[in-house]
């Protein structure tokens, strides 16, 4: 059995607490006046801007350029970014659920030492060092609109508009600082407007960082009324796993509640319209989805045809969702070019986690398992990242921050545990870069009954402790000869040598990242809303 390679190194410093926040960035703040000239931070021409555009539940399969066997949908926009810069293969969250997600971008840390471990419950301290409160400090104008869903007002922006929780597609309800207000329309477009909006009235001598977050394509996947016919009612290919019995592995894979033949339900599939559609889009929306719902309830499928129906009506949704997020890349990278920022822009696409499409039987995400662990991530850097360029190291949502201080020139904190993706960009991987990476999933007892657990990945395999009031068990898989995660082969005496190793790469993953040894009681998450 080849043997397990890891790497031994990982930059870790104490957390800060809010005086040595506040010291950080009063003390940059200094520094950029102490040398730029007077009335103005350094030159914007020496410092690229950044557009960051981030989806909820974006799964890599829903982008064309990732190639999916099943050609599930063209995007051409993200396409274009892909294209015009870096696709990442292998960039891994460290926590796959929505909220504690976005924790990770900002911070550039794990939920344990940023705080937020889950979606139910939590407020975000924003009183910690984010990677925005110091380009501001630095000069930048910052800014976020959509999605935030981390309980809490954003801080470190100059100007934002965000959802409130998870948000709503028709006509959303927002929160800014001067209160609640209501805009009429589809919440993608919304979005997208709002950032234009800001982008042309930016002070122009400076740099900036606008964070473009959209709700979609997040359950429940209602399409823009433009798009409800994006597909011609195409019938999808089926993924190989679509009618997984979960045979091979332990009681966590059996006992969670997130398949698409159980657990959605009407407002999932559409046999109920949205609530928050005026007289006319639910005029629209009756003449595409009416009409399909009363043959589905002729045919009354049941077993796997109904499984299959489902399925397909999901991706329709889902895709149709993908249809809007994609024309809206589209618009900024247009706006981009217009005004002649392009060339000194860095923009990034990303998701908050990957999502199941129909692996496994499931939607959502939540699972160390690839659909769910593996996210997107496109970069266009001009003049320094190669055009077209693919890369398959193993990078992180944590990454995210240092990569973006260390692209505008401001000094990455210590206690930050990503790395940055500079060097990757640039095309040269340092020598050094991990080889493995360090997982942990909370949120138990919750919604789709997910049992927490924490893992080790490697190219090759992954080796998982599910664990908690009800479960205590291991697993180990090998994606080399089961790409599709199938066999726990954690007993099987071939495999002896690499659980071993693997398990003292967990044991050296948890100290060095300073994980908690005990996790929040399951008490003190709310129970689960059916």
């Amino acid at each position: 059995m080849p043997r397990v390679h890891v790497h031994p190194r990982l930059r870790i410093a104490p957390r800060p607490d809010a005086t040595r926040v506040a010291t950080l960035a009063l003390g940059l703040a200094a520094l950029i006046a102490a040398t730029s000239p007077p009335g103005r931070a350094v030159a914007s021409e020496a410092r690229p801007n950044i557009v960051f555009i981030f989806s909820d539940d974006h799964a890599y399969q829903a982008i064309s350029a990732y190639g999916d066997p099943r050609r599930l949908i063209d995007t051409p926009h993200l396409d274009r970014l892909a294209g015009e810069g870096m696709r990442f293969d292998r960039c891994l969250v460290t926590n796959s659920i929505c909220g504690p997600s976005r924790a990770c971008v900002l911070t550039g840390k794990y939920s344990h030492l940023n705080g937020f471990y889950n979606n139910t419950g939590i407020r975000f301290d924003g009183s910690q060092v984010t990677f925005p409160k110091l380009l501001r400090a630095a000069g930048y104008q910052t800014a976020i609109f959509g999605k935030w869903h981390l309980n809490s007002d954003p801080t470190g922006f100059d100007a934002w508009e965000v959802l409130p929780g998870q948000g709503i597609y028709y006509n959303p309800p927002m929160l800014k600082p001067g209160g609640r207000t209501k805009h009429h329309g589809y919440v993608t477009d919304v979005i997208t407007d709002l950032s234009l909006d800001w982008l042309s009235r930016r002070d122009r001598s400076r740099p900036f960082l606008l964070m473009c977050q959209h709700k979609a394509p997040h359950r429940e996947w209602e399409p823009a009324l433009r798009h409800l016919d994006h597909d011609k009612d195409r019938v999808y290919p089926p993924p190989a796993t679509l009618l997984d019995d979960y045979s091979g592995r332990g009681p966590a894979e059996h006992r969670q509640d997130m398949t698409i033949a159980r657990t959605m339900n009407d407002k999932d599939l559409k046999l109920t319209p949205p609530a928050q559609l005026d007289a006319d889009q639910r005029s629209a929306w009756d003449a595409y989805y009416e009409p399909r719902n009363a043959a589905f309830r002729r045919q009354a499928p049941q077993g796997a045809d109904l499984v299959r129906w489902k399925y397909n009506r999901y991706l329709h949704d889902y895709l149709g969702c993908i249809k809007g997020v994609d024309e809206s890349v589209g618009r900024l990278l247009d706006y981009l070019d217009r005004e002649g920022l392009a060339d000194n822009t860095i923009v990034v696409y990303a998701s908050d986690q990957g999502f199941y499409l129909g692996e496994h039987g499931w939607f959502d995400k939540r699972w160390i398992f690839e659909e769910s662990l593996r996210t997107p991530l496109l970069v266009r850097w001009p003049g320094v990242t190669k055009r077209g360029s693919v890369n398959a190291d193993i990078v992180s949502n944590v990454d995210f921050a240092p990569t973006l201080l260390e692209a505008a020139g401001v000094p990455v904190p210590r206690e930050i545990q990503g790395r940055s993706l500079v060097p990757i960009l640039r095309g040269d991987t340092p020598a050094d870069w991990r080889k493995s990476f360090y997982y942990h999933y909370y949120e138990y007892p919750a919604v789709h009954d997910v049992r927490r657990h924490y893992g080790v990945v490697t190219d090759r395999y992954k080796l998982v402790h599910f664990y908690g009031s009800d479960i205590d068990t291991w697993e180990l898989f090998d994606r080399q000869a089961d790409p599709l995660e199938l066999r726990d082969v954690s007993s099987e005496p071939e495999y002896a040598t690499a659980r071993k190793e693997l398990e003292a790469e967990l044991a050296r993953l948890r100290s060095a990242l300073r994980v908690t040894p005990q996790d929040p009681p399951e008490s003190e998450i709310p129970a689960p809303r059916r």
